[in-house]
């Protein structure tokens, strides 16, 4: 699935009852699934791992729809590497 599909998917299963929640609220569990991931990739199995960076990418896709952001369109900025030096690796000091 690539990002747009992604988008998509998240917006037509969770969208109508994401926008209802509203963006602060939405950043409040987006923040609580960077803490759950945290904690899986300090003391979690692959799987608890795979699960929880799967729950951030959501989140972030729903705060990106509620905002009108194309993740895709986001992300552009570092295909040619790093954003500043432009770079791959990155030579920023």
């Amino acid at each position: 699935m690539d990002l747009a599909q992604l988008q998509n998917v998240i917006d037509r299963t969770y969208g109508e009852r994401d926008r209802a929640r509203g963006v602060p609220s939405t950043v409040a569990w987006l923040a609580e699934e960077i803490g759950e991931l945290a904690q899986a990739v300090r003391k979690g199995s692959v799987e608890q791992q795979q699960h929880e960076f799967g729950d951030v990418l959501a989140w972030v896709a729903s705060l990106a729809n509620q905002v009108n952001i194309d993740l895709t369109a986001a992300v552009q900025r570092y295909a040619s590497g790093c954003p500043r030096c432009g770079a791959i690796p990155c030579s920023c000091a």
